[in-house]
């Protein structure tokens, strides 16, 4: 089995070594094509103005000045042999959950694998939002290979993606393993800091604020609150599906008279 790995915070991130570790487990064929420089928040974003370079480490491994979607698009259509059998993204240091899925790198790097019928799969360890906290790896570097085993042993649609956290806690610590769905934050997190430069200048900065959230069970949110690792299928389905049943009966499947004449104007 050929592994490609990627992640968001950069190649040089230990997050990569613990996912090396992991992959090492799984398979002898572990390829690595990751971003040169950090892209933790960067969605599902694609580099289209500006050249993206491949720096080969070694053999199997690429420094790519590109985001997650970039290298795992470069590294299946260009720098391997032959397409992966199992994409891996991580271990991002930080958690992915709730809402967060939207906005991260590593689970993005997954939705792409996906996207090219690979089977994908992000991994995050969860910490303190302090970033002078260390993450607790072990967590992730001792249960992360009998997870993604039990996964593989089964397979999955391939439409979806899934998005593992492993819990702030050591690797004794962890209570089990929970199948959850995507929880939603009931407080706002993140926030602009207001600054001014050396020049008198304002500028902003954005920052998260650690709240205590609503556990609703069956949740991501609640499973590594609890110290278990969560697993959650996510796909890229944004459709509100009641909505759209309820407003069938408004709109119909035509567009509106209304709409079509704005449009001509």
């Amino acid at each position: 089995m050929r592994i490609l790995l990627t992640n968001d915070d950069g190649i040089d991130a230990y997050g990569m070594t613990v996912l090396r570790e992991i992959a090492a487990h799984l398979s002898d064929d572990v390829w690595v094509c990751a971003p040169l420089y950090e892209q933790s928040g960067k969605g599902r974003g694609i580099t289209l103005h500006d050249p993206i370079r491949a720096h080969r480490r070694d053999d199997k491994s690429f420094a790519v000045s590109g985001t997650p979607t970039d290298c795992v698009q470069i590294a299946v259509n260009d720098l391997l042999p032959e397409p992966p059998d199992l994409v891996l993204s991580g271990v991002n240091r930080g958690f992915n959950l709730a809402q967060d899925v939207t906005l991260s790198g590593t689970v993005a790097g997954a939705l792409q694998g996906m996207s090219l019928g690979i089977p994908s799969i992000a991994l995050s360890q969860c910490l303190d939002f302090d970033i002078d906290v260390e993450a607790q790896w072990e967590a992730s570097r001792i249960h992360g290979a009998p997870v993604i085993s039990a996964l593989l042993s089964k397979g999955w649609a391939k439409n979806l993606i899934f998005n593992i956290n492993f819990p702030d806690c050591d690797d004794a610590a962890v209570t089990g393993v929970e199948m959850t769905r995507q929880g939603f934050r009931d407080l706002h997190d993140l926030h602009a800091v207001k600054r001014v430069d050396p020049r008198g200048r304002n500028y902003y900065w954005l920052d998260f604020h650690a709240h205590q959230h609503t556990l609703l069970d069956g949740t991501d949110l609640k499973a590594v609150a609890e110290n278990r690792i969560s697993v959650t299928p996510l796909h890229l389905d944004l459709t509100h599906y009641e909505t759209l049943n309820d407003f069938k009966g408004v709109l119909g499947g035509a567009v509106p008279k209304k709409v079509m004449l704005e449009a001509d104007q």
